[in-house]
């Protein structure tokens, strides 16, 4: 049984919480959040047995606990990192791995130093019809892959810190484009480097709320000649929108998360029905088990199992760097108005 602690009480952490449900050899044994009473909430909703803390390093030198899952703000990923290597644990990381780079890359240095193991938790490339879809391009099905074109979109961020673009690293490219990114990279191989960008953003809805883009759209170039374009958005009402449409030269693939076999008009409010609703009444389309739904249940099962039997997983922070090296060239390319390169890795 793999003793896992998560850092964070907020809406992602909710997520890995709940698809930890999912994994057998897996129990939630810790909780960090700096509010004690948020800890002590959390806590008593998953695992009634697990210990609170408010103080991240206590939990990450806690021997109760074998591997960290970090569901904390983008701008406390490094700190959080480095308290867990100190302590030889192994550590799940949520997206973006970072804010840049440079961060990145320091994350990156600071766990091959200290030699311990490392997941990258991009739910996106672990959704099933994404994996399926992934599973018949390896087939051939689709013969050799062409243009992706992927979006991301939804009304806006839940928690307010990512709304403070400064602090967060940047607005809905760097929130979404991260998905959107490596899902590419699974469906080109990632041994095809994405090697130049283009990009736009703008600010159209949410001036009042940050000085990020909250709409923006890029251009992947990959070293093998494909394309891929990915949209992300906070400014489309109505729930999560969550596409890939895949062309290669024997057919196309399209998957479509906010497709749901349960729909309808209904005049009084039932509660949640799903994630960015938006409105309570009125034509309703809720994802049933959104946890399983958005590949987090998966995600989690594969990186406990990898953990176990001491293995590498699909995804490393090797791969969250790489996606951050990418939008570093996207926010270039928003400034420039051309094509930018994709920094070398460092």
């Amino acid at each position: 049984m793999i003793r896992v602690g998560i850092l964070g009480s907020g809406f992602i952490g909710d997520s890995y919480a709940e698809a930890l449900q999912d994994v057998r050899n897996a129990e939630l044994v810790a909780n960090y959040s700096r509010n004690p009473s948020r800890a002590a909430d959390f806590g008593a909703k998953w695992a009634a047995d697990a210990t609170q803390f408010d103080d991240m390093e206590a939990l990450c030198a806690s021997p109760d606990v074998d591997l960290v899952v970090i569901a904390l703000p983008n701008e406390v990923h490094v700190e959080a990192v480095r308290l867990v290597a100190k302590h030889g644990k192994g550590v799940v990381c949520t997206k973006p791995l970072a804010r840049t780079g440079k961060e990145a890359a320091e994350i990156l240095r600071i766990v091959t130093d200290a030699g311990v193991w490392h997941g990258y938790a991009e739910s996106s490339v672990f959704s099933p019809n994404v994996a399926k879809a992934h599973e018949m391009i390896r087939a051939g099905g689709i013969g050799e892959v062409l243009t992706m074109r992927a979006r991301e979109a939804h009304s806006g961020p839940h928690a307010t810190h990512f709304w403070d673009a400064e602090t967060a690293g940047g607005g809905a490219l760097l929130d979404m484009g991260c998905h959107t990114v490596e899902s590419a990279r699974n469906i080109f191989g990632k041994d095809n480097d994405i090697v130049e960008v283009f990009a736009w953003g703008a600010t159209l809805v949410h001036g009042d709320k940050t000085t990020g883009e909250d709409t923006a759209v890029a251009l992947l170039k990959f070293a093998g000649g494909q394309l891929a374009t990915i949209e992300s958005s906070w400014i489309e009402k109505g729930g999560m929108q969550l596409r890939h449409e895949i062309v290669g030269s024997a057919g196309r693939l399209v998957t479509d998360t906010s497709v749901t076999p349960v729909w309808g008009f209904i005049g009084n409010p039932v509660g949640y029905t799903v994630e960015k609703a938006d409105a309570d009444t009125g034509w309703v389309y809720p994802v049933p088990e959104e946890t399983r739904a958005y590949g987090f249940s998966q995600q989690m099962r594969h990186f406990v199992d990898c953990f176990a039997k001491g293995e590498v997983p699909r995804e490393t922070f090797e791969d969250g760097y790489v996606v951050n090296r990418v939008i570093d060239a996207c926010y270039a390319s928003m400034k420039s108005g051309t094509w930018e390169k994709v920094p070398a890795q460092s």
